[in-house]
This record gives C-alpha cells, sequence and structure tokens, in this order.
C-alpha cells in the first residue's frame, strides 16, 4: 500500500508530458498550414475614363530597293579585275569590274585605220571632181570657138569666100566638141556621186569608231547610282556576255520601299478622301517584333487591282539611316486609319 502514491506520482506525470507534446505537435501543424496559405492577390486601381482609342491596320510588307540597278556585260569577254568590296556602299561611276580590253581597242584602231582610208578616199573623189570641172571648162570653151567658126563660116560659105569643106570641118569640129562637153559634163557628175559615196564611207567609219569606242567603254562595268553593292555572281576569269546573268545588282536603300497589299474593299475606304493615304504616318515592326524607331510615309499605289487575289499593292517609303534595313525582309507596316470617338463608339477616319 506504500508504493501507491509513487505510482500515482507516475501516471500524473506521464500524462503532462502526453499532454505537452500533443499540443506542440498540434501548434506545428497549424504553424505550417498558415505558412502554407497563399498571400492574397494584389489588386490594382485604375480611374475609368472615357477616350478615342485609335483605329490600327497592320498589314504584311516586303521591303525592297528605292532603286535596283542590275548590273550586266554588255560585251563578250573575260573579267579581268573586280574593283569593288561586295555588301559595301557604291558612288555613282565607281568601277565594280572591268573586262579584259583588248580586243576592244584592237577594234578601235582597226576602225580609226578604216576611217583614215575612207577621208583619203574622199579628199581624192574631190581632187577628182575639180579636175573634172576644169576639163568640162576646157571643153566649153574650145566648143564655143567651134561655134563661134561655124556660125561665121556659113554665111562666107554662102557667098563663096571659103570651100564648103572648111564649113563642113568648122561643124564637125564643133559637134566632136559638144560631145567633149558632154563627156565633160558626166565626169563632173561621176566625181560628185564618187564624193557622195566617199562621204557615206566616212560617215559609217565614224560610226564603226564609235561604236568600237563605245564597246571599249563598255569593258568597265561601273555603278549607274549610289547605292549598296551584292555579292558577284560570277568571279574574275569568267566568260561573260548580254546573254548571260547579270554580275550584280547595286540597290538605293535610303529611303527603302515596304511593298505591302491590302483588299479593294479596304483600298476604296483609304480612297474616299485623297488626303487620308498621304496623311498615315507608318510604322514598320521587324521579324523580331522591334519597332524601326523612323516612321514612314505613304508614296503610291499600284496601278490596277490583281483579279485573282482582290488586293492591290501599296508602297510606302521608310527612312533607312546606315542602311540597316535590306530588300527582302519581311516585316508589318501599321497605321492609325482613324479614331474610335469616345461619344456613341462611332469610327471616324484619318482626316
Amino acid at each position: 500500500m506504500r508504493n501507491q502514491p509513487k505510482n500515482w506520482i507516475a501516471v500524473f506525470v506521464a500524462g503532462v508530458l502526453l499532454t505537452a507534446v500533443v499540443l506542440s505537435t498540434m501548434s506545428c501543424t497549424r504553424t505550417t498550414a498558415a505558412a502554407n496559405l497563399p498571400h492574397p492577390p494584389d489588386v490594382e486601381i485604375a480611374i475609368v475614363e472615357q477616350k478615342d482609342i485609335p483605329i490600327a491596320r497592320e498589314w504584311i510588307g516586303t521591303l525592297d530597293g528605292m532603286v535596283n540597278a542590275v548590273i550586266k556585260a554588255q560585251v563578250t569577254g573575260y573579267l579581268l579585275t573586280q574593283n569593288y568590296s561586295e555588301g559595301s556602299f557604291i558612288r555613282k561611276g565607281q568601277l565594280l569590274f572591268e573586262i579584259d580590253p583588248r580586243p576592244f581597242q584592237a577594234t578601235v584602231d582597226q576602225a580609226t585605220g578604216q576611217l583614215a582610208q575612207t577621208n583619203a578616199q574622199l579628199a581624192q573623189a574631190k581632187a577628182a571632181l575639180v579636175q573634172a570641172q576644169a576639163q568640162l571648162s576646157s571643153a566649153v570653151a574650145n566648143q564655143r570657138k567651134a561655134q563661134m567658126d561655124e556660125d561665121r563660116y556659113t554665111p562666107l560659105a554662102l557667098q563663096q569666100a571659103i570651100t564648103q569643106q572648111d564649113l563642113d570641118n568648122a561643124k564637125q569640129s564643133n559637134e566632136s566638141l559638144k560631145a567633149q562637153v558632154d563627156a565633160a559634163k558626166a565626169q563632173v557628175e561621176t566625181a560628185k556621186a564618187q564624193i557622195e559615196a566617199a562621204h557615206a564611207g566616212v560617215t559609217a567609219a565614224a560610226a564603226a569608231v564609235e561604236t568600237a569606242k563605245v564597246n571599249l567603254g563598255f569593258t568597265r562595268l561601273a555603278s549607274p547610282i549610289d547605292g549598296i553593292a551584292g555579292a558577284a555572281s560570277t568571279q574574275v576569269g569568267n566568260l561573260v556576255g548580254p546573254s548571260g546573268n547579270a554580275v550584280t545588282t547595286v540597290s538605293t536603300l535610303d529611303p527603302i520601299k515596304a511593298n505591302f497589299t491590302v483588299s479593294e474593299q479596304e483600298y476604296l475606304s483609304l480612297t474616299r478622301d485623297e488626303a487620308t493615304l498621304n496623311r498615315l504616318q507608318l510604322e514598320l515592326v521587324l521579324s523580331d517584333g522591334s519597332v524601326h524607331p523612323q516612321k514612314g510615309r505613304f508614296s503610291f499605289a499600284d496601278r490596277q487591282v490583281n483579279a485573282s487575289t482582290g488586293a492591290i499593292q501599296l508602297t510606302g517609303l521608310f527612312p533607312n539611316p546606315g542602311n540597316k534595313l535590306r530588300p527582302g525582309q519581311y516585316g508589318k507596316v501599321r497605321a492609325a486609319i482613324g479614331v474610335r470617338s469616345k461619344i456613341g463608339g462611332s469610327e471616324v477616319l484619318l482626316r
């Protein structure tokens, strides 16, 4: 019986410890559950107001050079040199390629010699004309003297102051000299014809010289514009000619064109007021999502609507400092064509 109090105390202590453990466990569970609860969402407060909303449109566009000069060989020959760096900025008149000029220089020299020969023939024809004219003058003078003799002998023969034989000789001499005059006139005409032929020969020879010089000039392929030169499509040593492909292309890129198509209905809507298209401010959204920093403007509309698609091509111009934009790139052309009024929600086109 003496051990009962001690057993009671042990049981009491064990109960207290068990209660403490249970309470501690419940407290931890509640703390963990509270920690796992989501935070309340942040709520932003915005002021509601009425305002005009711009009506924007986007069209898929393709970039192209303002001017694309296709450089082709005008004469057949072997490329001797390439005188530019591909992708570099080229000035108007700058030499791009050179074709071997030696055959064309030989043609120029030959044509120049032919021209000198025809000029000599012309000089000879002119000298022959002078000689023929002198012979004609002499023949005319002799014939006039013979005519005077015949006229003088005729009355004398009637008076029998001279013999009939003298009169007949005078007449025969006069007729002979008339024939000589006609022959001299023919020689003059022949000499004139030879001069005309020589003139024609000189003209043809001079044209041949000019043609040869032009062909010689075509051996130097220069840029007709300022712009960016593309990659060379051929190499030094290759045979090029008019029937071959272009050797390169030079493009003017500032400003650069953006070609895009709109439907016929949208085109009619935009052109109800002639000033609408010209007042549009265009934005160019590039393929990576960035916006070109320079605003563009409308340039022109194509002359016709595509009958198969019912769309028409429009062209906008964008400043392109540094020539960063290049032909062939795709992008979105975006423009605000009007506003949705805050009153009544009506749409008003840009004016």
